[in-house]
């Protein structure tokens, strides 16, 4: 059976049957505009998270310099209020000192010969027990006394008042102490004012830099 081409309605087509069905072709070589759009913005989010990310480092690296910087700090005002409680007494102290060396002047000015008469005997226990418990308050509050007597001289802690030759002793070795030297803790509150062995002939080796010009 033929069927004539020019009696089958509009739309139709012989081998494919309606053609308003036929889905209408691509053009070639061209995206979709959807895709394009996805595309952009996923690059403008990973380059807002990228920015994120380094704004959060910045961020922490700042916190952690301001939490250091912090505790630095407080270390420091730790120290110096430990400071504070030590060696806030250091000029009340350094003038009781004088008081020390008075005490001890005057048992020394006491012959020793009148130290047998009852009177005197009484004096000098009650001036002795004084300046024992002056020393102990001293202790109490981290004063002590520089050793001096037969030391090498160190001129952080003492103080050469002459130097005197013959003594059979090194040079520089310390021979009479003039004013007895304290520390407060760690650190000097008077220099020891000592008399030093000098250097001569036949004398033992020791310090013979010993600066006499104070």
């Amino acid at each position: 059976m033929t069927v004539d081409k020019n009696a089958l309605p509009d739309g139709f087509d012989q081998k494919t049957g309606p053609a308003a069905f036929a889905p209408p072709e691509a053009p070639a070589n061209q995206g979709s505009p959807v895709d394009s759009d996805a595309a952009v913005r996923i690059a403008e989010l990973e380059a807002r998270i990228a920015a994120l990310e380094t704004e959060t480092k910045d961020a922490k690296d700042q916190t952690l310099r301001a939490l250091a910087e912090a505790e630095n700090a407080r270390r420091r005002a730790q120290l110096d209020r430990e400071d504070a409680g030590k060696y806030a007494i250091s000029n009340f102290a350094r003038g009781l000192l004088t008081v020390a060396d008075n005490f001890r002047r005057a048992i020394e000015s006491i012959p020793a010969d009148l130290h047998d008469d009852a009177r005197i005997a009484n004096l000098v226990t009650g001036i002795e027990a004084t300046e024992k418990e002056l020393l102990s308050s001293f202790e109490r509050m981290g004063i002590k006394p520089i050793p001096a007597i037969d030391q090498p001289f160190n001129a952080n802690l003492h103080e050469v008042m002459f130097e005197t030759p013959g003594t059979g002793k090194p040079a520089g070795t310390i021979i009479q102490v003039i004013e007895t030297g304290y520390t407060i803790h760690d650190r000097l509150l008077r220099p020891a004012r000592v008399g030093v062995a000098k250097a001569g002939p036949g004398a033992p080796a020791g310090n013979h830099n010993i600066d006499t010009s104070a």
